[in-house]
């Protein structure tokens, strides 16, 4: 049983010099018996909650070497299937490192998790499996997530399969590389600032970022509650809708989704005929001060291709869109924080499903070495602890109150069009920095391309990157918005531009036969 130790003087007295109480030794004595007392209910809590655990299920596992891991992109492999029918049978995933498969080990692309092997599957892994997929392993994905280029995980860089030099994206980056290389079929990927979008971009895929609320986030390691989603990473806009139409629906365990949820026939929908529906192309997404000009070009270009296929192509602009990246800056910094480090990933006061037994490990292990944090973690905790001991979160309450009008912003744009197109980053993948290089070059690489995806994490949003097309040899995002929960026309748009442009690129070389 997990006995919670009694405390000794000492231990209550460095308790109250922590927080300032003033108690004299006398004092912490008077108090002793109180806490003692009080605490013998973690241990009856431990009792009826281990009563209650799940048997671990055995699933072989292994780690590939260098030789059998093209790109990098794998940190375990694996051959799990449950279900020789469904609509995914025969079809392999990859699950982001980030997101529970019961008896295989998962450390969030960190050293801060290593070791840990959760007992139970995530929603999305229990629904994928009943559907008939077969998991051939867990992705690669950056340091506890916190990376939108493929240079923290703990297991080193993950290359890009359009050129090894450059980032594949991240966090969800061996998602990306995998199915890009055509090693999966598809992956799933989780964003918190664009970390499906971004290696769908980067890797010439199509990425999903659902309406927040519509698939689980229940078994995924969180960052922040408002801003974590799941969804799908695949080659085709059919294939997103139909992993999504699996994945998406309440669980009863994650308080993000409402208890009046719907989901639609997303794959059905792709069959409707998009022709007439209006396309708002979004002013503020381009020409920002970090877009490279072949990027806006070709987004322009496929917006075109819109219109030639019969959709009402129009421009259209949302000032606030401009605010968003700073509003999330504070939410993600102040609320990883104290949610994904002070209370060890999924924080306190929310009524759902947590990991008692990943908080403790991860908790106790990035406790005793918080060196092992990556650079951009650091940096978070940084800014983050510096601002809550100054302004105690309320930074966060403003950011938090102003994100419902940057909400209101694209809404109104969203009555007037039924989706909004801009490029998902403002540039192509970049050159990978040398880890051990100055921190600011690690810092700008992870970094510098959420401009435009991360106000859609603050909002909730559907946001979908396809290929627009390529860029001196490289793959340039579209990201195509739609109102809330309304995924299904987000879908059909993305599908007319596959159809308008005749399918989408792959690599040249991927070796896929390594499957």
């Amino acid at each position: 049983m997990s006995s919670l130790p009694v405390p000794d003087h000492d231990a209550l007295t460095a308790v109250s010099t922590g927080y300032g109480l003033g108690l004299t030794p006398e004092e912490v004595g008077e108090y002793h018996p109180a806490v003692t007392g009080l605490l013998a209910s973690w241990d009856v809590v431990a009792e009826l909650y281990e009563a209650e655990a799940p048997a671990v299920p055995q699933r072989e596992w292994s780690r590939p070497d260098r030789a059998d891991n093209p790109y990098n992109a794998w940190y375990v492999r694996t051959s799990i299937t449950e279900s020789s029918s469904g609509p995914l049978a025969g079809r392999t995933v990859a699950v982001k490192d980030n997101t529970a498969v019961a008896g295989v080990p998962m450390t969030n692309g960190s050293a801060t998790l290593e070791g840990f092997v959760p007992d139970t599957d995530a929603t999305i892994v229990r629904r994928l499996l009943d559907a008939g997929a077969t998991i051939a392993g867990k992705a690669v994905c950056e340091d506890l997530c916190f990376s939108g280029a493929s240079i923290t995980a703990n297991t080193g860089d993950v290359e890009n399969p359009w050129d090894p030099t450059r980032t594949a994206g991240g966090s969800s980056s061996g998602s990306g590389a995998l199915v890009a290389a055509g090693i999966v079929d598809m992956a799933t990927g989780g964003d918190q600032g664009g970390s499906i979008r971004i290696p769908a971009a980067n890797c010439g895929l199509v990425g999903h970022k659902p309406t927040w609320g519509l698939v689980p986030y229940t078994g995924a390691f969180p960052i922040e509650f408002t801003i974590d989603h799941v969804g799908p990473i695949t080659r085709t806009v059919g294939d997103a809708a139909l992993m999504l139409s699996v994945i998406a629906g309440r669980d009863g365990h994650d308080p993000r989704q409402p208890s009046d949820l719907e989901v639609a026939d997303y794959l059905g929908a792709l069959g409707q005929d998009a022709r007439g529906l209006r396309v708002g192309v979004l002013r503020e997404g381009f020409g920002l001060a970090e877009s490279e000009q072949e990027v806006d070009d070709t987004v322009r270009a496929a917006t075109r291709a819109l219109a030639d296929a019969g959709l009402d192509v129009r421009d259209v602009s949302v000032p606030w869109h401009l605010h968003g990246p700073k509003i999330w800056d504070v939410i993600a910094t102040e609320g990883a924080t104290s949610q994904m480090i002070e209370t060890s990933g999924y924080g306190l006061n929310w009524k759902g499903l947590y990991d008692p037994e990943l908080m403790h490990h991860y908790g106790a292990q990035w406790a005793a070495d918080p060196t092992a944090f990556s650079r951009t973690v650091k940096f978070v905790l940084l800014a983050g602890r510096y601002s809550l001991d100054t302004t105690h979160g309320r930074h966060y309450g403003m950011a938090r109150n102003l994100a419902p009008k940057l909400a209101a912003a694209y809404d109104a744009a969203l009555a007037d069009v039924d989706v909004l197109v801009l490029p998902t980053l403002p540039q192509r993948a970049t050159v990978r920095p040398d880890r051990d290089g100055p921190v600011l070059d690690t810092l700008g690489r992870a970094l510098e391309m959420l401009a435009n995806t991360a106000p859609f994490d603050v909002t909730g949003h559907p946001a979908c990157s396809v290929p627009a097309g390529l860029a001196g040899g490289l793959p340039v995002g579209m990201m195509i918005v739609g109102r809330q929960f309304d995924d299904a026309t987000v879908l059909r748009v993305a599908h007319a531009f596959e159809q308008a442009v005749g399918g989408f690129p792959a690599p040249t070389g991927a070796p896929a036969a390594m499957a």
